[in-house]
């Protein structure tokens, strides 16, 4: 496609008819059959508000799902989501409703999983459509790595790297399954590198005796892995997030931490970073950049207030000391609805935010 300054996290708020359906249905009142048609209407509805704003990459909101991560890793063989005591970490606010996933056999890639059918409906509508899945690293940190009473099964028991190459290769059969389906942008989601910038997270995580050295290396090469394995007309971007439940988070510090392996050995396409705040750090991090592009999420999808254009120019212009312009692009710092629950703002608002960086990115780069 053309080039262009500016992209888009991929979640959006949930109208209030499908917020209704979705209760409806969790009520026992519509069938499921009735809670698809009205998706696919307020999908399309959506579709027709990209398009108006000539978005650069189209998704549909993620408006089949409860959470940004559980429905999608739920449905990978060999693993199964249950209810929890309590959530797999501690938000600063707001709680989301407590469910994680466990391994119960080899990971692997089935065919049958429901969003190639969700894909499949939103690249009928647009052919600039993006699929945003969490990532490979979130398959292992959530049951391997959140969880202190973790336990592997016979086959990762054996072999402390087989669980890496089974998650890698899960997500290249999911890669090529999209890409037939007319997929050329598949981003992940990711809380992990969130985690490994916040001091206290890795000081908790060390105290149980966890190897993040080695798990960063090793959540790098999955994503290596993939990258090697990609179309050459795919992009693959990672979203780095430090959470984004009702506008709440759970993660803070700069990336700094993380950015000698992350930026420095990832090869992925893109970086979407969080920068809407003090607890994101400064631009220094961004010299281990090769030639990759940097989404700077600059403009905050948790809050409703415009940014100040002139700041938000000032921040671009701190950042081009470490990467060039060219390489840079601007977007929100999240998703607006990583659960089905949605930030605290409306969805004029959510559009506000979205024009803001529309005007900005033409302002900044003149396109």
């Amino acid at each position: 496609m053309s080039k262009y300054s500016y992209d888009i996290v991929g979640s959006f708020l949930r109208p209030k008819k499908l917020k209704e359906a979705r209760a409806k249905f969790t009520s026992g009142e519509i069938s499921a059959q009735d809670l698809k048609e009205i998706e696919d209407e307020c999908i399309k509805e959506l579709v027709e508000k990209e398009k108006e704003l000539n978005l650069p990459f189209i998704t549909d909101g993620e408006f089949r799902r409860e959470y940004w991560h559980l429905d999608f890793l739920s449905f990978i063989g060999g693993i199964k989501r249950v209810k929890a005591s309590k959530w797999s970490v501690e938000f600063k606010g707001n709680k989301p409703k407590a469910n994680t996933i466990v391994i119960e056999d080899k990971i692997h890639f089935d065919k049958s999983h429901p969003f190639l059918n969700h894909f499949k409906f939103l690249a009928n509508l647009t052919q600039n459509a993006k699929m945003t899945i969490p990532s490979p690293s979130m398959l292992h940190l959530i049951p391997c790595v959140r969880e202190e009473n973790y336990e592997p099964i016979e086959i990762y028991a054996k072999d402390d790297n087989q669980i890496y190459k089974d998650i890698a290769n899960t997500y290249i059969d999911a890669m090529k399954e999209f890409y037939k389906l007319g997929c050329k942008h598949l981003q992940l989601d990711d809380t992990s590198w969130g985690e490994f910038c916040d001091a206290e997270k890795v000081k908790a995580y060390e105290a149980r005796g966890v190897n993040l050295e080695k798990i960063k290396d090793n959540y790098v090469w999955m994503l290596n892995e993939i990258v090697k394995a990609k179309p050459d007309d795919m992009i693959v971007s990672v979203h780095v997030c430090r959470g984004n439940f009702r506008s709440t988070w759970f993660s803070s510090g700069g990336y700094e931490s993380v950015a000698k392996v992350l930026f420095g050995k990832c090869n992925v396409d893109m970086f979407f970073l969080e920068y809407d705040n003090d607890r994101s750090g400064g631009f220094e991090p961004l010299r281990y950049i090769k030639d990759q592009k940097v989404v700077l999420g600059l403009i905050t999808s948790k809050f409703p207030e415009l940014e100040d254009k002139d700041s938000i120019k000032a921040r671009v212009k701190e950042a081009i000391k470490f990467v060039s312009l060219d390489q840079l692009l601007l977007s929100t710092q999240c998703g607006f609805s990583s659960t089905e629950e949605g930030n605290e703002l409306s969805e004029d608002e959510q559009w506000a935010k979205i024009r803001l960086v529309q005007e900005l990115a033409k302002e900044i780069w003149g396109e």
